[in-house]
């Protein structure tokens, strides 16, 4: 379990740093994003590359990303 929280932070954090943008929540934000990204990706492109803390890199870090994307939309059009 402590493993699949430092897998899934990392890989939210590599998605913000890859987009360069800042997730909401810090360290927890991350990790939401890392799993929620996980979930989407598997669903969206299935496993895709190694395992790691029960989490397919590639795919995660896809669905991470996605997700960043759709955040961020959301949380501009709400500024407006």
């Amino acid at each position: 379990m402590i493993w699949s929280l430092i897998v899934g932070g990392i890989l939210g954090w590599l998605a913000g740093v890859i987009l360069n943008r800042d997730i909401p929540g810090g360290i927890i934000g991350n990790i939401i994003a890392g799993f929620l990204g996980g979930w989407i990706g598997n669903q969206l492109f299935g496993p895709i590359g190694p395992v790691w803390g029960g989490f397919s890199v590639v795919s995660t870090l896809l669905g991470a990303i996605l997700l960043i994307i759709i955040v961020s939309y959301l949380f501009k059009r709400r500024g407006r």
